[in-house]
């Protein structure tokens, strides 16, 4: 067998599979906040944001449309970019450094460095794009 072809379905499934892992995060997250809009309201408050409620809300309409843009690959380069922002945003606000002094077993300090390499993740899948497999392309969105 052709290498080129070899490397193509290997690079091909791995494209869609991290897809499909970003999708999932972001599904996770954005079904917590519409559980409870509440609690995420509670929680965006305590990091000193005013009007938690709409940043909830908007919070979560944003982590809905980051996993239909990445499981469909629909304006994936730019959600991904988009994502990145978002992710070391949310490590800077929600788990800085000021949070760690309060945090004896360390979780904040690590919930914030997770982050990262998320956020590198993302970098690297806005470069590679959404692959050929299960894509939907501009034109079909127009």
């Amino acid at each position: 067998m052709d290498k080129t072809i070899q490397n193509q379905g290997w690079k091909t499934a791995a494209l869609l599979v991290g897809r499909l892992v970003m999708a999932a995060m972001f599904a996770m997250a954005f079904t917590f906040k519409f559980i409870d809009i509440n609690m995420t309201a509670t929680y965006i408050a305590s990091a000193g944001f005013p009007m938690s409620v709409p940043l909830a809300w908007i919070a979560a309409i944003f982590e809905l449309a980051l996993f239909i843009s990445f499981l469909t690959g629909a304006y994936f380069r730019e959600a991904c970019i988009l994502a990145a922002i978002y992710v070391v945003f949310l490590a800077f606000s929600f788990h800085g450094m000021s949070t760690w002094s309060k945090d004896a077993e360390g979780l904040n300090f690590g919930a914030f460095v997770s982050h990262f390499p998320f956020a590198a993740g993302l970098l690297f899948g806005a470069v590679s794009g959404p692959g050929r497999v299960l894509t939907w392309n501009r034109t079909c969105l127009k």
